[in-house]
C-alpha cells in the first residue's frame, strides 16, 4: 500500500508507518536539517524516501489523486502547545488546513494525522471541532472572505444533514499516552484518524499493553529488579503497592530498560563513542520544575525546548540525585527510533527534532492497524 508523509520532522511517524507496511511516494518538508536527517536515513532505508525539502503551502497533490492509500503526518504543534503562545488558529504556523488540502487532492483510503494534547483543552474546543469537521467533508472549502467560525457552522449543517454524497471520512480522535503502548515516555499526543466513508470500515483505536499498575506490581514483587539486575542497594520501595498483578498488561517500559546497553556517556565517554551520536552535553542544571526524568520510570515527555534550549524533561535523574542531559542517543531510543538512525546537526538541534517527533513504535502500533482493516477490506 502507497502512503504520502506531510510535516515530515525526523521521521517517526514515517518510519512507523513505513514499517506497518505502507510505501513513502513523497515525504515533505521544509526544515533543512530535518530533511538532511531524513535523507540520511533514506540512504540505508529499504524502500528510498522521494524527500520534497519544501513548503507544504507550495505543493499540489492532484498527481497522486487516486494512488494513495494514507496520509500521514504531524502539523506543526507550536500553535497549540502548553508551551508555546497558544495562537491556535490565528498562529500562522497552524497547518490544518493544508493537511485537509492535502486529503482533498490526494483522496486516500485512510489518513493519520498527530498534535499535542493542548489541541484538546477547552480554549480550542470549537476550532478542535472545526479541525475535525474539515476532515470529515474535506471538499467543502472555505470560501475566499469567510472566516472560520462561519465555516465551522456550514459545516455543522452538513453533518446534521446527514445526506451529504461527496467526498466524505469516518473521523475518531483520540489521546494516547505513548507509555501504555511500550514506550519507555510518558508522552500524550492526540490523534486523528479516517477512512473513506465509502469503504464502510469499522475502526477504533488499538488499546495499549502496558500499564503503570503492572510496572508497579512488577517492582514490588521484585521481578523488575531481578530483570535489569539492579542492586538490592538500589532498589526503590514503592508506595501502594498493588495487591495482585493487573491481568493481561505488561509493565510499562522504564528509562533504566531503554538505555540497556549504553554506557553512561559521563562516565565512560571513551565507551560511550563506539555508539552513535552518543556524547555528554555539559550544562543540565536542576530548579523547580526543571528536575529530569527517574531512571526506573518512563521518562517525561523529550519537548523541543525553547530556543534551542531543552528542558528539564530531556534529563536522566540518577537514583543518588544527580542529573545529566540525556544525550541524542538516549533520546532517540526514548522516541523508539533505531540504533542506526543518525541525526543531522549539534547537539541542540538534534534533540529539536526528537522532541517534535512520533515515537516510531506508537506510529508503528496505529498504522498497522489501519493497514490490515484497509487489506481485509481488499480482500
Amino acid at each position: 500500500m502507497k502512503s504520502i508523509e506531510l510535516f515530515a520532522g525526523a521521521g517517526g511517524l514515517g518510519i512507523g508507518t513505513q514499517l506497518a507496511g505502507f510505501e513513502p511516494q513523497r515525504v515533505v518538508e521544509w526544515d533543512k536539517w530535518c530533511c538532511e536527517t531524513l535523507r540520511k536515513h533514506s540512504t540505508t532505508a529499504q524502500t528510498p524516501w522521494n524527500i520534497v525539502e519544501s513548503d507544504v503551502r507550495q505543493i499540489q497533490f492532484k498527481d497522486l489523486e487516486g494512488q494513495i492509500d494514507l496520509v500521514s503526518g504531524g502539523p506543526p504543534c507550536q500553535p497549540f502547545s502548553l508551551g508555546g503562545k497558544h495562537n491556535g488558529q490565528n498562529d500562522t504556523r497552524d497547518m490544518f488546513p493544508e493537511a485537509v488540502r492535502a486529503v482533498r487532492q490526494v483522496k486516500p483510503r485512510a489518513f493519520i494525522f498527530e498534535n499535542v494534547r493542548g489541541l484538546t483543552r477547552s480554549t480550542f474546543a470549537s476550532y478542535f471541532e472545526y479541525i475535525k469537521l474539515q476532515m470529515t467533508f474535506p471538499t467543502i472549502v472555505r470560501k475566499t472572505k469567510e472566516d472560520w467560525i462561519n465555516h465551522l457552522s456550514r459545516l455543522e449543517n452538513h453533518k446534521t444533514k446527514g445526506r451529504y454524497r461527496g467526498l466524505q471520512y469516518n473521523v475518531v480522535t483520540r489521546v494516547l499516552n505513548a507509555a501504555n503502548y511500550g514506550v519507555p515516555q510518558r508522552r500524550e499526543r492526540v490523534f486523528f484518524v479516517g477512512f473513506r466513508d465509502d469503504l464502510a470500515i469499522e475502526w477504533h483505536f488499538p488499546e495499549g499493553e502496558y500499564s503503570k499498575e503492572a510496572l508497579d506490581w512488577s517492582k514490588a514483587s521484585g521481578e523488575y529488579w531481578e530483570q535489569l539486575s539492579v542492586p538490592k542497594s538500589q532498589r526503590e520501595l514503592g508506595k501502594n503497592q498493588p495487591m495482585t498483578a493487573p491481568i493481561g498488561k505488561k509493565p510499562w517500559r522504564t528509562v533504566r530498560a531503554a538505555l540497556q546497553g549504553l554506557p553512561d556517556p559521563e562516565k565512560h565517554p571513551r565507551l560511550a563513542k563506539k555508539h552513535l551520536d552518543h556524547r555528554f552535553q555539559p550544562g543540565a542544571r536542576s530548579y523547580p520544575g526543571h528536575t529530569g526524568s527517574p531512571l526506573d520510570e518512563p521518562s517525561k515527555t523529550l519537548k523541543a525546548g525553547v530556543h534551542g534550549v531543552p528542558g528539564g524533561e530531556n534529563m536522566l535523574r540518577r537514583p543518588d540525585g544527580s542529573i545529566r542531559y540525556f544525550s541524542v542517543r538516549e533520546s532517540a531510543r526514548l522516541q523508539t527510533f533505531p540504533d542506526d538512525f543518525a541525526l543531522h546537526g549539534a547537539w541542540s538541534e538534534a534533540m529539536r527534532q526528537l522532541g517534535n517527533a512520533v515515537p516510531v513504535d506508537l506510529a508503528q502500533i496505529i498504522a498497522s492497524d489501519i493497514h490490515d482493516h484497509l487489506g481485509r477490506h481488499l480482500e
